[in-house]
């Protein structure tokens, strides 16, 4: 199973990003925890200058941007291996 983290405070891009791999991995059929952190200590344990991050099994694939729900799920094909 996959840990999908969301890095951000909660903004309106935060809730897209989390929205969009929640779609992504249901189309993918796999499973998934999906954990928003919004604790600004825990966010900068991460090589993030903007948010909102998206991190895969502890690996930062997308920060400061929307990845669009296509690219989402090739990081997380990429993940499964």
């Amino acid at each position: 199973m996959l840990t999908v983290k969301i890095l951000g405070s909660g903004c309106a891009n935060c809730r897209k990003l989390e929205a969009l791999a929640r779609q992504a991995i249901a189309g993918l059929g796999i499973e998934a925890e999906i954990i928003h952190v919004t604790d600004y200590d825990a966010i900068m344990k991460y090589p993030i200058l903007s948010t909102p991050g998206l991190v895969i099994n502890e690996k930062l694939v997308s920060s400061g941007r929307v990845p669009a729900e296509a690219e989402i799920s090739t990081f997380l094909k990429a993940a499964l291996g």
